[in-house]
């Protein structure tokens, strides 16, 4: 029986376990991606290891999130992150270079190997046929440091993609309509593994749209063969050396199956507020368009600019809409300035914006009051834009593009009644320039590099380890699917705190309950109470971070999110799980609740936890591996590394 391409880089870096769905195994990490919005954080962490050095084959850091400097805190940070990458062997991409994902896929990625990135759109290297997760900065930090990452074995899901996408249907459209079909839950627990005929039609930066969505199915990762298509593109920008051909065997099985006719997928787009609430374009035509947004990491490789600039050409946006791009790369800038579409933009009334991710972590470009804002960013969730009660859409750059010139959402099939099919390929030799790029000192110069901190870097917290007996109240009870924006919001307010836990913990459900904070910082110890899918989205893991630091030490949910349930393990506050759903509607805020013995269950193994509840007992569900229940007696995986282990 052969095997898919998934299983067998997963054997090739199988340190610890086997490949049983579930259980927990141990990889090998070859690359290591950092992000600014989450690499100070990260990096504080590496540096209280005390490691002089990073120790994997390849470690990046970029700096695309935090671009407004509004006063000294980014700017600052910036430093502190270009001096850190010098002292430890990193890449660092400077400020205004791109988006991480877009420009690890151009400069950096190799079929085959393994990345872990503080991001959760990490998964775009799908498209180069890696097998890359998005986790909390400090796992990859541990990763940079040797360690090997830990996670519950996935299943794999083959996707079998025949026939080809039609005029005016993209790769966005493709991951739309997967998420129309199987919601933001329908990847838990698994890797999405694509396959068949239909691959071979789709550029490597087609797929890394896909991958990169497939963090909003929830998926661990997904995963595209590495064919033609791969070496086309990394002979086009200088690194076919390095090319590697990899594919399933032509008898793999998997243990989940889907199919799609590329050539019946329609124009899809995600209506507010969850990119699985997916209707036809057609089905929402007419709507009035405000703002349109196209970029970001999700579409903003050459193909998908150089349509919208296609498509714009000789016209004009209509006059209420402010139609915006944001480059994925310079690279992507300087290749369709060579191909003079930077001048079809800006005649048709358009606004070029520096490379980096902007608008979708509500880094300006926030849409106004009851405004449609059409993105072909990957999120949507409530108030992300920055705008409290936001109408955010996400959909293709055709899509974008037809809304652009009709001032309506409007089937962009339509736009073959004004003109042809631009049909845009990329390159066959890209414009290079890694100008931008800071590449790794010697060691023995790397040594002598001070590492600079500014006023707004607050040391790594002190945490506790569990108690013997926990006694907490319950502080906030929330729904179904909330995002890591809503337990800790980005935006030009928030995020310049990063490395600053004092000041960000501040900020900690802000949308919900801006009173939380205080709330939680007066009580002894605090519980969250969630519903399905608690802790969906970012990898950001300030949002378990920060919830910790104001004394939260369980949250108690239906179930949670693969990233954000080991960033909770990560800093010491046990995710519990309702045994009994119904139990979730008889907690509620200002509860007393208790957990007796509470270490010695965690200690011994015990999967059930009991809970008692004014006086009634409640059962929860600890579902971790015995890895996590001694980071959890800890207080945390600082504090257990700290004692020597790995």
């Amino acid at each position: 029986m052969g095997k898919n391409l998934a299983t067998k880089i997963l054997e090739a870096h199988l340190v610890k376990g086997e490949l049983t769905p579930g259980t927990e195994i141990a990889l090998k990490i070859d690359h290591t991606l950092l992000q600014d919005a989450t690499g100070t954080m990260a990096m504080l962490e590496f540096i209280a290891m005390g490691v002089d050095r990073v120790k994997v084959e390849l470690a990046a850091q970029y700096i695309d999130h935090n671009l407004l400097q509004t006063d000294n805190k980014n700017a600052d940070d910036h430093v502190f992150l270009m001096t850190a990458a010098q002292r430890f062997g990193i890449h660092l991409s400077k400020p205004g270079n791109g988006v991480s994902h877009q420009v690890h896929l151009e400069r950096f990625g190799v079929p085959g190997k393994t990345m872990l990135g503080a991001d959760s759109h990490t998964t775009s290297a799908a498209g180069m046929g890696m097998i890359a997760i998005g986790a909390g900065g400090l796992d990859v930090s541990l990763a940079m440091a040797g360690h090997p990452f830990y996670l519950p074995c996935p299943k794999i899901w083959g996707v079998k993609l025949t026939g080809q996408l039609q005029p005016w249907v993209s790769a966005k459209d493709v991951i739309l309509e997967m998420l129309r079909r199987h919601t933001v839950k329908g990847g838990v627990g698994k890797i999405i593994e694509y396959y068949g005929p239909g691959v071979a039609t789709l550029s490597a930066t087609d797929r890394a749209i896909i991958g990169n969505m497939g963090a909003e199915l929830g998926a661990t990762t997904s995963i595209f063969p590495s064919d033609h298509r791969t070496r086309e593109f990394l002979e086009a920008q200088g690194r076919g050396q390095v090319w590697t051909e990899l594919a399933a065997d032509p008898d793999a099985t998997y243990d989940e199956y889907e199919e799609i006719d590329l050539a019946t997928v329609e124009p899809l787009i995600a209506c507010p507020s969850s990119p699985d609430n997916v209707v036809r374009v057609a089905d929402i035509e007419g709507l009035k368009v405000d703002q349109v947004l196209v970029g970001s990491s999700a579409n903003s490789a050459f193909r998908d600019l150089m349509s919208v600039c296609r498509i714009l050409d000789g016209r004009r946006v209509a006059s209420h809409v402010s139609f915006n791009v944001n480059p994925g790369s310079r690279q992507v800038l300087e290749n369709v300035a060579d191909q003079g579409g930077i001048m079809m933009l800006l005649l048709a009334g358009a606004q070029i914006h520096q490379p980096g991710c902007l608008g979708c972590i509500g880094m300006g470009q926030a849409p106004g009051t009851n405004q449609v804002s059409l993105r072909t960013f990957p999120r949507n969730f409530p108030g992300r834009s920055g705008t409290k009660n936001d109408r955010v859409y996400l959909c293709s750059p055709e899509t974008a593009a037809a809304a652009g010139i009709f001032g309506v959402v409007t089937d962009p099939r339509k736009l073959g009644d004004l003109m042809p099919w631009p049909n845009v390929q990329n390159p066959a030799k890209y414009v290079l320039d890694d100008s931008s790029i800071i590449f790794p000192l010697p060691p023995e110069e790397a040594a002598r590099v001070e590492i600079v901190t500014g006023p707004n870097i607050v040391p790594f917290p002190d945490f506790d380890p569990l108690p013997e007996t926990l006694e907490a109240e319950v502080i906030l009870t929330v729904g179904d699917n909330i995002s890591t924006d809503t337990i800790m919001p980005a935006g030009n307010k928030v995020l310049p705190y990063r490395s600053n836990i004092p000041a960000i913990s501040q900020f900690v459900f802000e949308q919900l309950d801006p009173e939380f904070p205080k709330r939680a910082k007066e009580t002894a110890n605090g519980i969250v109470v969630g519903g399905e899918n608690y802790g969906q989205g970012s990898s950001r893991e300030h949002a378990a971070l920060a919830p910790r630091y104001l004394g939260i030490r369980v949250k108690i949910a239906k179930s949670f999110a693969r990233i954000h349930k080991a960033n909770l393990v990560n800093f010491g506050i046990l995710p519990l799980v309702f045994r009994d759903p119904a139990d979730y509607d008889s907690l509620k805020p200002g509860d007393t609740v208790i957990f007796p013995d509470l270490r010695k269950l965690v200690a011994a193994g015990a999967i059930e936890i009991p809970v008692n509840v004014d006086g009634r007992e409640i059962v929860t569900i600890l579902e971790v591996s015995g890895r996590q229940r001694q980071e959890l007696l800890a207080g945390g995986t600082l504090n257990f590394v700290k004692k020597g282990n790995v």
